[in-house]
């Protein structure tokens, strides 16, 4: 079993800066590319999110290669990214494009993740991977442990990390500007796809576009049906990570850096049900995070699918333009106040702010001199200058996004505990009793150990 890295508490210099990644470990990435003017990127998946990370690969460097298993999606590349390989195989423009790359940019289905930043890494290619980083939770450890073994620059997509707004509130409540807290909710009204569904039936043929075999990657086989490719894949547990999955890395990210929510020991879910092949229609999870340093303990309340935290704390918070809660968001109570931090993204400084006493502070009239962080260059740009040796990219994967991911797929185990007797039958799942050190949970069968640690199809490699 892959064993935890030695992530301590926030040194006390790394808290000044208020980026929010731990320096213990003695390992930085090493500054490879000091020597060269520019970075030779690779784009694994350039439809959807990888759109746009291409284009910031191409902004921050060249990009020499690109691979998608869709030829329409790829008919724009020869214009965009002049000169660049096409590929459909990840594993093939790895094997033959290798030594002309520097770094990779994953943005594929949340399954394919782990096959094609581990094959990078292992090539000694620093990576930049969408979120959330893996499908489970021992590929999260793996991709950590690998990144620090090979002092790799890696950075995970869940681009809020970079914003002002949200390290402006984790760093207000590591300065004790709400005092201590002891529970958090956070909420999204994810999902926008359908869940809680029942196996297609009909077997339509693969579109003449589409490259099946290659999107399955190391899941088991099935038929093509549109309901999974290209947008809807994100409801079905073979593929995505469901309303969790897709959300908690942006929306759970505020309080994530600012009390160092890792390693949670009792994780517990109510939802709608499931039948193990999508995801419910909603879900409640509860978990337990024990005192860590001079933090207590935590109770964190996630809600997904129209779920929202009891009325009776949101007094005094900021409402939208219909007078409604925000759509998702956070707020942390603390003994002298709550932090709310509305949006996706914890970046609206407008609606940001302290509530003490049912009045809101926005956080703009906040002035607390111990709540230091840096302004990032932007996010992509942070893992472009990680790379040529100047600075670090905070939500990199040793110290960072591996456990803020653990976290998040922690709450999808709990909800596949849950399923009960199907979708529309409300389940109250047994608390999983969680061993971070070891990624075990308390009397796991044989299923569940499959949800910690798949099983890859062949030709696809997990261990190596």
């Amino acid at each position: 079993m892959v064993q935890s890295s030695n992530r301590r508490d926030f040194i006390k210099t790394t808290a000044a800066v208020g980026v929010g990644f731990w320096a213990a470990g003695g390992v930085s990435a090493r500054a490879s590319r000091m020597a060269i003017d520019e970075i030779s990127f690779a784009c694994i998946g350039i439809g959807g999110k990888g759109s746009s990370d291409s284009a910031d690969a191409k902004a921050n460097g060249n990009v020499v290669a690109v691979c998608d298993i869709d030829d329409q999606t790829l008919a724009g590349a020869a214009e965009k990214f002049p000169g660049a390989a096409v590929y459909h195989d990840f594993r093939a423009m790895l094997d033959e494009m290798g030594k002309n790359i520097d770094a990779v940019t994953v943005s594929t289905p949340d399954h394919t993740h782990a096959p094609a930043a581990l094959m990078a890494m292992r090539m000694g290619k620093h990576c930049f991977c969408q979120k959330p980083m893996t499908h489970s939770i021992y590929e999260a450890r793996l991709m950590g442990n690998l990144a620090r073994e090979k002092q790799l620059v890696t950075q995970m997509g869940n681009q809020g990390t970079a914003d002002s707004t949200l390290r402006k509130s984790a760093a207000l409540i590591r300065a004790g500007e709400i005092g201590a807290v002891k529970e958090v909710h956070i909420w999204t009204n994810r999902p926008v796809w359908p869940q809680g569904l029942e196996m297609p039936t009909d077997n339509p043929p693969v579109p003449e576009h589409v490259k099946w075999d290659l999107w399955l990657g190391p899941a088991k086989e099935r038929p093509y049906n549109a309901i999974y490719h290209p947008f809807k894949w994100r409801g079905w547990w073979d593929f995505g990570t469901g309303a969790l999955g897709d959300m908690a890395c942006h929306t759970l990210n505020m309080s994530f850096m600012a009390l160092d929510l890792k390693d949670p020991t009792s994780v517990q879910a109510t939802t709608d049900g499931h039948n193990k092949q999508t995801y419910p229609k909603w879900s409640q999870i509860v978990y337990e995070f024990p005192a860590l340093g001079d933090r207590g303990a935590v109770t964190m309340h996630w809600y997904d699918g129209g779920k929202l935290p009891p009325e009776a704390i949101l007094a005094g918070c900021p409402r939208d333009g219909n007078g409604n809660l925000f759509s998702s968001g956070a707020l942390v109570i603390g003994e002298n106040g709550n932090l709310f931090s509305p949006g996706d993204y914890g970046g609206d400084s407008t609606n940001t702010g302290v509530v003490r006493d049912g009045q809101f502070i926005p956080q703009s009239e906040i002035r607390n001199r111990d709540a230091r962080f840096t302004r990032s260059p932007g996010h992509f740009v942070e893992f472009a200058n990680a790379i040529k040796g100047e600075g670090e990219a905070v939500s990199n994967f040793p110290n960072y996004a591996t456990p803020l991911s653990e976290t998040v797929l922690l709450g999808n185990l709990a909800v596949w505990v849950a399923a009960g007797e199907g979708p529309g039958h409300e389940t109250v799942g047994d608390a999983v009793q969680w061993n971070a050190e070891t990624l075990e949970a308390a009397g796991a069968n044989e299923e569940v150990k499959r949800i910690i640690k798949p099983v890859y199809r062949d030709g696809y490699t997990l261990d190596a």
